[in-house]
């Protein structure tokens, strides 16, 4: 899919400008401090769900011309401890995004349109998340997606934690809106999914809090967090989004305690931030801060890094973050 101002900013960044891997929150064992994606068949991590049943993992897929697998990754190590293989679905088109419902099962977003909202329909994939982490197939179940208002770009799936309902965000320069599916998905017929409220992003990913209480959207340059009331979003404030140069998922911590951040592109880092609605119980002890210590002598590098990117989201950004 194209996306010329966020590879710009990649590039800006690239190419003004290296951060030391542990200054991108990327220290090996650093688990929900942050991690390298490392296996080479994950080029372009497109959504991001942490584990229920396995402690430290995180299940991630590439976005289109991969296949139908997700991919578990331990987070102490980077390293992929399974990939699995979705049977008994059709070909995927451009799976952007995965999230966790509240029986453990994977929901899978086959939802991206790279015509820019011309398909007709678009799936969503649903499977049992394996007990056992092996390279295994496992069966899964295809949902037919359309919406109310007509075919769109959409790169955001989630299912709430509680009530297992699913909901989309679309894509939209100038903001999109949160769509409700049904309160249980069909096999027979499409399942039609409804506006409920506007989004005030040109969201890339989303995740719900593990107790379902707030929202978490990401953009290419920002993100805000909103209060879930049953569905009637109430915006809470901006998330503090690292720098990177493709944004493209999101996720909570499996103890909600910490927002994980993913990027496109091979040995892509995921980065941890402090979740603004984190448990108190969970919050750190001290020291640190959001992202994992940077390596001595780097200061300098990081403010270049700043410079070159506030001047990105000045020319590019403002006008895509709006201000509600």
């Amino acid at each position: 899919m194209r996306r010329p101002f966020a590879v710009l900013a990649g590039v800006l960044l690239t190419g003004a400008c290296v951060l030391p891997a542990s200054a991108a929150g990327t220290a090996e064992g650093a688990g929900d401090n942050g991690f390298t994606l490392k296996d080479p068949r994950i080029t372009e991590s497109s959504g991001l769900a942490a584990s229920r049943q396995h402690p430290g993992v995180y299940w991630t897929h590439n976005d289109s011309d991969d296949g139908p697998y997700i991919y578990a990754v331990d987070s102490a190590t980077g390293r992929t401890v399974a990939r699995v293989t979705l049977r008994g679905i059709g070909s995927p088109r451009d799976v952007e995004a995965i999230s966790i419902g509240p029986h453990d099962e994977i929901y899978v977003g086959d939802i991206g349109d790279n015509l820019g909202g011309k398909w007709p329909y678009v799936w969503i994939y649903r499977l049992p998340e394996p007990k056992k982490l092996t390279d295994q197939t496992v069966t899964a179940t295809q949902y037919v997606v359309k919406y109310s208002d007509g075919p769109r770009d959409a790169e955001s799936l989630l299912v709430h934690p509680k009530t297992g309902r699913v909901y989309i965000i679309d894509k939209k320069e100038d903001g999109g809106h949160l769509y409700e599916g049904p309160a249980t998905l069909s096999t027979s017929g499409a399942n039609v999914f409804r506006p409920v409220a506007a989004v005030d992003l040109w969201a890339t990913d989303a995740a719900f809090s593990p107790d379902g209480r707030h929202l978490a959207v990401r953009g290419y340059f920002g993100g805000i967090s909103y209060d879930w009331n049953g569905g009637r979003i109430e915006r809470a404030g901006r998330l503090d989004v690292p720098l990177q140069g493709q944004g493209e998922s999101v996720s909570y911590s499996a103890d909600g305690s910490k927002l994980m951040f993913g990027s496109e592109g091979a040995n892509s880092a995921v980065q941890a931030v402090d979740a603004p609605d984190r448990p108190a119980a969970k919050s750190p002890s001290g020291g640190g801060g959001s992202h994992a210590p940077a390596d001595g002598g780097g200061t300098g590098l990081k403010v270049g890094a700043v410079v070159v990117v506030a001047g990105v989201v000045l020319l590019f950004g403002l006008r895509r973050l709006r201000r509600g």
